[in-house]
């Protein structure tokens, strides 16, 4: 009866891990030859880990990556991709996200540009770090209908708050000049604040003639913001996916 009413307290305090190590511990003999303090220290162990587990689902649901199974440890060096293992590793810290500082990953089509963004967005979320994965063209047509619903403001205040922004697809659309000024309202909100991944088939020597078709000014204020910085990963080489088109058709 006292186990009972301790077990409803403990989820009462909604400390579900706890409750339940706890139950765990009464209903098998695995701890029976450990301290008092050893039992508890294995129950509270238990609460952190489910915390930890809840938080990184969380962000996890609000990140909506593209790749979610994407992992920092399964990144594939074996291609010829020109990965710098040692650069990747570094970055598999996160540090550069405390620091504000971008990443631009462009190479062609099919070569892992947006798992390895999501690999480190998955990285960030294991940290605590909030994350939002956006393909830039739908997002520039959110925000297009956003101020048409008066909410333009509310979405860019939304964007801002993210630690990681991942910006997947950057360059694949033309752009008009409204959806022109709005991108540069997304990078100006989070320069020098918060860290942008941004992936993309043009190289970022022609981002200029991309950005700045009509508008030189607008182009030098994001790139200005965008590149100032950043560490860049150029990928090269054959589609990952061609490649394994290949190998199950001659399996």
């Amino acid at each position: 009866m006292m186990t009972n009413e301790t077990l409803r307290k403990i989820n009462e305090l909604k400390l579900f891990g706890m409750a339940h190590a706890f139950s765990t511990q009464l209903e098998t003999s695995a701890a029976s030859h450990l301290s008092f303090e050893e039992r508890i220290g294995m129950i509270v162990d238990h609460e952190i880990t489910y915390r930890d587990d809840r938080r990184l689902q969380r962000l996890l649901k609000q990140a909506k990556l593209r790749e979610p199974s994407a992992r920092m440890e399964d990144v594939d060096y074996q291609s010829a991709r020109g990965l710098d293992r040692s650069l990747i590793s570094s970055l598999s810290l996160c540090t550069w996200i405390k620091q504000a500082t971008n990443i631009l990953i462009t190479g062609p089509t099919g070569v892992g540009k947006t798992w390895i963004a999501c690999a480190f967005a998955m990285q960030a979320c294991r940290n605590g770090m909030t994350v939002k994965f956006e393909r830039a063209p739908l997002l520039l047509e959110d925000l297009s209908l956003a101020r048409t619903q008066q909410t333009f403001r509310s979405r860019i205040q939304a964007i801002e708050k993210f630690d990681l922004l991942v910006l997947d697809d950057f360059g694949i659309n033309a752009l008009t000049p409204s959806s022109r000024s709005d991108l540069l309202e997304v990078v100006e909100c989070r320069s020098a604040k918060a860290s942008t991944i941004a992936t993309s088939q043009l190289p970022v020597s022609r981002w200029h003639d991309y950005l700045g078709d009509s508008n030189p000014t607008v182009a030098d204020a994001i790139l200005d913001r965008v590149t100032s910085s950043a560490v860049r990963i150029a990928l090269k080489g054959e589609s990952l996916r061609a490649k394994k088109g290949k190998s199950e058709s001659a399996r």
